[in-house]
C-alpha cells in the first residue's frame, strides 16, 4: 500500500491544531495530498406542547455555511503546504455520514480521537467513523502535538481485521526503527500464538521490514491494559490493531480490546476495519 492522499476531519468550531498538524505531518512524510473535511447537520426544531422553542433560522443557516467555508482559510494555514496539494471539502450534513462517504477518496483518514461532545449534529462519532469508513483511521489524542512513527507496535490477532491493519501500516513499518508485533493468548496457545506471530514478522520481513515478536500471557487484567503496558515497554507512539465491532439496533458494540483502546490509548492509534 502506498499513502497517496491523506484525510482529515475538522470540527467546525475547532481551534487546537493537533490532528491537523499530524494529518500534515503524515501527508509529507509520503509525499500525499491532504483533504480537510468539515460538516455540521441542521437540527430539527425543538418543540415542547406545541411550541417552537428553538429553530435554525435562515439567517443561523447562513452564518454557519459562512463559518465553514471561512474555516478553509484556517486550514490551509495550519497544513502550510503547497495550495495544489491541499483541499477543503464541507457540507450541510451529518458530520459522520459526511466524512464516511468522502473517505473514498482518501488512503488514510486522520480524526481526533476523543471528541468534546457527542452531538451527531456538529461532531463525528469517531469509532463509528472508523468502523464505516472501509478506511485505515488513524486516531489522534489530544494531547500528542507529533507522530513520529519510529516505534511502532502492532496488536497481533489472527483475524481479517489484524491481516488488513498490517497491510495497510506498511508505509509506516518500513520508515520505522522498531517495529513490535505482540500476541496476548491463554498459557496452553503459547506455542501456537508463537508461530503465528513469526509468520507476521516473516511476511513484514519479505516486505523489507525487521520487527520483534512478543507473546503475553492473559492476566487478571484487561487484554487492552495489557496492550497498553506492553507499547509503553516500548516506548511506542504508534498502535496498529485491527477494529472490531458491530452495529446492533443502530448502536456500535465493540470487543473489549478495541474499546479500551479507543477510550484509553495515550498515543496515536491506527485502526483498520
Amino acid at each position: 500500500m502506498t499513502i497517496a492522499t491523506v484525510m482529515v476531519y475538522v470540527d467546525p468550531d475547532q481551534q487546537a491544531e493537533g490532528q491537523v498538524r499530524i494529518a500534515r505531518d503524515v501527508a509529507d512524510r509520503f509525499g500525499a495530498s491532504l483533504i480537510g473535511v468539515s460538516a455540521f447537520a441542521v437540527e430539527p426544531p425543538f418543540v415542547a406542547e406545541g411550541v417552537i422553542i428553538k429553530e435554525t433560522t435562515p439567517d443561523d443557516l447562513k452564518r454557519m455555511k459562512s463559518a465553514l467555508s471561512d474555516k478553509e482559510q484556517w486550514f490551509r494555514s495550519v497544513a502550510g503546504l503547497p495550495k495544489e496539494r491541499v483541499e477543503w471539502r464541507w457540507s450541510v450534513e451529518y458530520p459522520t455520514a459526511f466524512l464516511t462517504n468522502e473517505a473514498r477518496s482518501a488512503d488514510l483518514v486522520v480524526i481526533r480521537r476523543t471528541q468534546e461532545k457527542m452531538d451527531q449534529f456538529h461532531f463525528i462519532d469517531p469509532a463509528e467513523a472508523m468502523m464505516r469508513m472501509g478506511r485505515p483511521t488513524l486516531l489522534v489524542p489530544d494531547h500528542v502535538p507529533t507522530l513520529s512513527a519510529d516505534r511502532v507496535l502492532v496488536g497481533w490477532k489472527d483475524t481479517r481485521e489484524a491481516r488488513i491493519a498490517m497491510r495497510d501500516a506498511l508505509p509506516f513499518f518500513s520508515s520505522a526503527s522498531q517495529v513490535t508485533i505482540v500476541e496476548i493468548c491463554t498459557s496452553s496457545e503459547q506455542d501456537a500464538a508463537r508461530r503465528r506471530v513469526r509468520d507476521v514478522a516473516k511476511y513484514l520481513q519479505a516486505h523489507a521490514v525487521n520487527s520483534q515478536v512478543d507473546v503475553r500471557v492473559h492476566m487478571a487484567e484487561a487484554d487492552g491494559h495489557q496492550l497498553l503496558r506492553a507499547a509503553k515497554d516500548e516506548s511506542a507512539d504508534l498502535i496498529v490493531t485491527g477494529g472490531y465491532g458491530h452495529s446492533r439496533l443502530g448502536e456500535w458494540m465493540f470487543g473489549g480490546v478495541t474499546r479500551s483502546l479507543l477510550n484509553e490509548a495515550p498515543v496515536c492509534l491506527m485502526m483498520s476495519h
